[in-house]
């Protein structure tokens, strides 16, 4: 909503800008100019990538649209799931977590947080090192480490369809230049026309300058920044997990190790002290019946 909203508010200032000063819309309707540079931009996309990244480019492009599904209520569901887990593994032993593990579908724990058994990313991040600290053959530092690497490699991938859409958006200024370049070839070409009909092909012509900058730094830019934004948030997600997980593996209590993983959130959606004590406690009863 906000890209759109963005969107609104760069044709505003800059049509309404030019209709102040007298300018005419009709002048800036240059069909031709949007296929050269959108087309070029098109063209340069597929030859700087590669299957793959144009795939991963493809579907995160439907995300831009969409708000952050990452808020406060979803930071207290996680720390309050990774609380019950711990506290289960904590009373009943760390074996009685694989009914959970194996099919978190069909988990009493998993099921209170919706939100949460939705992302099937978080949910595979969660189970994966859970399952490793149940088998008991690796310790802290090597789940650590291998954390660490799975969450570089989700940083990467994420960035690949951000770079390619950041590329686009650096070559837009550039082609905008090559259709107003041709633009004026064509001009030069009809020198035998009346000076009006010439100045209105120039004209013409500079408009493909306007639109690469225009759609550039207004609209194709940005996306790249929003892609990393978005990112962003889903690895602090990760980190969090990481964290809280790491704490109880050195044998923190529940309580310790949810607040250990509450200090790494932003301080938009961190929850306080006494609110994640709360939402533990809470939390506690459901704990107890397992």
């Amino acid at each position: 909503m906000l890209v759109i909203l963005g969107y609104i508010v760069v044709l505003g200032s800059v049509l309404g800008g030019y209709m102040m000063v007298g300018g005419h819309l009709g002048a800036l309707y240059q069909p031709s100019e949007l296929i050269i540079i959108g087309g070029a931009g098109l063209g340069a996309f597929l030859v700087g990538n590669n299957g793959k990244a144009i795939k991963a480019t493809g579907k995160a492009l439907p995300l831009l649209f969409r708000g952050s599904k990452y808020n406060k209520a979803v930071y207290m569901d996680l720390m309050a799931l990774l609380y019950r887990l711990m506290a289960k593994s904590r009373q009943q032993g760390m074996l009685s977590l694989e009914s959970d593990i194996d099919n978190p579908k069909e988990s009493e724990i998993f099921a209170n947080y919706p939100r949460i058994l939705a992302d099937n990313r978080l949910v595979d991040f969660i189970n994966d090192y859970l399952r490793l600290m149940v088998s008991g053959n690796m310790n802290a530092f090597e789940i650590e480490a291998l954390m660490d690497e799975e969450i570089e490699t989700y940083e990467h991938e994420c960035d690949v369809p951000a770079q390619s859409i950041a590329q686009i958006g650096d070559g837009l200024p550039a082609f905008g230049i090559v259709a107003a370049v041709m633009g004026v070839v064509h001009a030069l070409a009809s020198a035998d026309r009346p000076a009006a009909e010439l100045g209105a092909l120039i004209a013409h012509a500079m408009v493909g300058t306007f639109l690469g900058i225009l759609l550039a730094y207004g609209f194709i830019s940005p996306l790249a920044n929003v892609l990393r934004q978005k990112c962003a948030e889903t690895t602090k997600m990760m980190q969090c997990i990481k964290v809280t997980l790491l704490s109880s593996l050195n044998g923190y209590a529940p309580q310790i190790a949810v607040e250990f993983g509450r200090k790494t959130l932003y301080s938009t959606e961190r929850p306080s002290f006494t609110e994640l004590e709360e939402h533990v406690r809470n939390a506690k009863s459901p704990a107890k019946t397992e």
